[in-house]
């Protein structure tokens, strides 16, 4: 487990987590617009999510504190399932709605980031709900270097309004400057068969 303040620490998320995850995640589906669910998954359902992930080998990490349990989750899964893609990972990011404003979020998604890395990713994809400049999702991604790169204008209606979706993306590993690296995680899960379809 790696200490990154007094009383947060970030680690690998388990399936013991996954109600703390679904509660956190609930509550943002329920009052907030970054998410496009309209009703709150089941801890089952949810518990499928990480499953596919964890198997899958992607990174998803909680943030926890002392005395509390987890407040925060993260996790990098496919963009799209079409193998072209293998190489790109959709970031995912929430934090508890009291523990907010606490630098939790900037903690989860730099570990994130640096997990992607070491999988052997190269682009790191943000697609933002209700994304406007002043989002604290697309001001938290601006500051660790991703860049915009597109809105789709009305793209989801949501609490009695339309939305935008932002995309933002990072390149990572030298991005499309270099060819795949045969020993990274997607191209080892193309080989493996997984990715064929």
């Amino acid at each position: 487990m790696q200490q990154l303040a007094e009383t947060i620490s970030l680690r690998p998320a388990t399936r013991a987590d996954m109600d703390a995850v679904t509660e956190i995640y609930a509550h943002a589906v329920r009052h907030g617009t970054a998410s496009y669910e309209l009703e709150p998954p089941s801890p089952a359902n949810m518990a499928g999510r990480f499953a596919a992930l964890h198997d899958g080998g992607y990174p998803y990490i909680v943030a926890v504190v002392e005395g509390r349990g987890v407040v925060g989750f993260a996790y990098a899964g496919p963009f799209r399932p079409r193998p072209a893609y293998r190489f790109i990972v959709e970031d995912s990011i929430y934090v508890a709605a009291d523990c907010q404003g606490r630098g939790i979020g900037r903690l989860l998604l730099r570990s994130l980031v640096g997990e992607c890395e070491a999988l052997g990713f190269r682009q790191v994809l943000a697609v933002i709900g209700d994304g406007s400049p002043s989002s604290p999702s697309v001001r938290l991604h601006e500051e660790l270097g991703f860049r915009h790169s597109g809105t789709l204008e009305g793209s989801g209606f949501k609490q009695g309004r339309w939305l935008d979706t932002v995309m933002m993306q990072l390149a990572i590993n030298g991005g499309s400057s270099l060819p795949p690296d045969p020993s990274s995680l997607p191209e080892r899960n193309f080989s493996g068969g997984s990715a064929r379809k």
